[in-house]
């Protein structure tokens, strides 16, 4: 059984680990049950996501069962890791749904079935019905709270006050860890490194209860070269699902990364050798774009499927340069006149009419070929008799726009 850990160390997943070699000898002879944890906040997984569910998939084809827990109890308080605030607290009911649509997405990355089927388990199901005084009696008395104030992901909330209810959260994820451990002999908890800390806090947790091996691992952020997070877009959060976030959206973002970002997001998002990946991203002028075009091909391909990934290239090329009829298409119910700021807005191009205005005085809308510099430009004669035209945002926002 090849060793998974050069796998990904190679393809720059690994961040942090702790008894690395002891985890290295435990994988290689062995099949090795590890999890992952997501909290349902949402009714759909984002980019940040993908990264772990990526590496979860190459654990799995080098032979490791994957444990998927869906953080239904957790949620109830929400994880103040690196959060300036308190999150939104949801109901039951909304935890319910959310945990649902991740189940649903999960299963286009992993096998549920035969050797080493990933399985999806919810921490509700045991912290639900926790008896508080047991838990701090058991598991509490672990934890130095001196311990717990210097880790990283409290420091911040602690400038501008952490509640004892998210003080809280490390010790409820660290009792998953050990239940997963009982349940299901997992003894390696991954995820992204905003979660080191509490990964580290469950590992400590099993080696002082149990007297038994237990690992960490963390992942790297996908981050732009400023530093900030990866995946954020003019509408928000990348979703993986195409109700949020359109293919082609997805795809336009991934075409165009940042140059220096095309490699690393080609060994992290997708399965391609790293032999191709080099000699792709072996050129730092104009021909980088055909590796970007790859990168964005393969990303859509793998979370959206063939036909929508095949799609979605097609209208990109479409609005650089293609057939018009293949171009991105929204069809839009306006009240006369036309106004190409409402237009603009109307097509989430613009977030509001004071967006809008800014793109036009800065010369980056046009109609068809016209590029419009008046703010209160409406849409000519012409375009309203074919009743369809081009709309152009800069250099990357192509739309085919018709009018109902």
């Amino acid at each position: 059984m090849s060793n998974v850990l050069d796998v990904l160390r190679d393809r720059g997943f690994i961040k942090q680990t702790v008894y690395e070699d002891d985890l290295r000898k435990i994988l290689e002879k062995e099949s090795v049950p590890f999890y992952v944890g997501f909290d349902p906040t949402a009714n759909s997984l984002h980019i940040g996501h993908y990264i772990p569910i990526v590496a979860m998939a190459h654990m799995q084809r080098a032979g490791h069962k994957p444990i998927i827990l869906i953080g239904g109890g957790t949620a109830m308080i929400g994880d103040p890791s690196f959060k300036s605030d308190m999150r939104k607290m949801l109901t039951k009911e909304e935890i319910a749904a959310n945990v649902e649509g991740i189940k649903k997405q999960m299963s286009r990355f992993l096998k549920f079935e035969g050797e080493n089927a990933a399985i999806i388990v919810n921490n509700a199901d045991w912290l639900m019905g926790l008896n508080y005084v047991n838990f701090i009696r058991d598991i509490g008395v672990h934890f130095s709270v001196n311990k717990m104030l210097t880790a990283e992901c409290y420091k911040q909330r602690l400038e501008r006050g952490l509640t004892f209810l998210e003080f809280n959260y490390m010790l409820m994820q660290a009792y998953d860890f050990l239940m997963l451990y009982k349940k299901y002999g997992c003894k390696l908890e991954m995820g992204g490194n905003d979660q080191w800390s509490n990964i580290l806090a469950g590992a400590d947790l099993i080696r002082r209860k149990e007297q038994d091996d237990a690992f960490a691992v963390t992942f790297s952020l996908l981050l732009k070269s400023d530093g900030t997070k990866m995946g954020k877009t003019a509408k928000g959060a990348l979703w993986l699902d195409p109700e949020r976030t359109t293919p082609y959206e997805f795809y336009q973002y991934f075409r165009n990364v940042e140059d220096e970002k095309v490699k690393e997001c080609l060994c992290l998002l997708t399965f391609m050798d790293l032999k191709e990946i080099e000699e792709l991203t072996a050129y730092k002028d104009e021909r980088i774009n055909k590796a970007k075009e790859r990168l964005a091909y393969e990303v859509t391909k793998l979370v959206h499927g063939q036909e929508a990934a095949e799609q979605a290239q097609k209208q990109a090329r479409a609005a650089f340069g293609g057939e018009a009829q293949d171009m991105p298409k929204v069809e839009l119910t306006l009240c006369e006149p036309f106004s190409v700021i409402d237009v603009l807005c109307a097509a989430n191009i613009a977030k509001s009419k004071g967006e809008a205005r800014r793109l036009i005085e800065g010369g980056g809308v046009c109609v068809n070929d016209e590029k419009i510099t008046d703010i209160n430009y409406t849409l000519s004669d012409i375009v309203l008799k074919k009743r369809e035209f081009i709309l152009h945002k800069g250099k990357k926002v192509h739309l085919k726009i018709i009018l109902k």
